[in-house]
């Protein structure tokens, strides 16, 4: 498979991890749009939100509990901070393998006017 978070999960591609465990790696975006801006994604390729099925879910919510664990972390919980799934080209995903961007360190724009 030629995915690259299949890449950085397996180790051949470098990261700058700053969390994981038997089913989630989280990193730092290389091109942050915030001053926190970490990826999340599950050890198991799922291209989408839409090919999630039966115990991918419980891998969702892993995903959830490693980013509120990384918020704390990095000092953005109380302040506040954006998870975003995009799911399909028309979102803008770019890597077809499901994951968040945890967003925070400042505060954020508006998503809907």
């Amino acid at each position: 498979m030629d995915c690259i978070f299949c890449k950085i999960v397996e180790g051949s591609i470098p990261s700058k991890k700053v969390y994981e465990d038997d089913t989630v790696v989280a990193f730092h975006d290389i091109t942050p749009q915030a001053p926190v801006h970490i990826l999340v994604i599950p050890k198991k390729h799922i291209a989408t939100m839409n090919d999630a099925e039966g115990e991918d879910f419980a891998l969702i919510g892993d995903i959830h509990r490693a980013a509120q664990h990384i918020a704390r972390e990095l000092g953005i919980a109380e302040s506040g901070y954006r998870l975003i799934n995009n799911c399909g080209k028309d979102s803008g995903q770019v890597v077809f393998h499901i994951h968040y961007h945890l967003l925070g360190g400042e505060q954020l724009g508006a998503l809907i006017g």
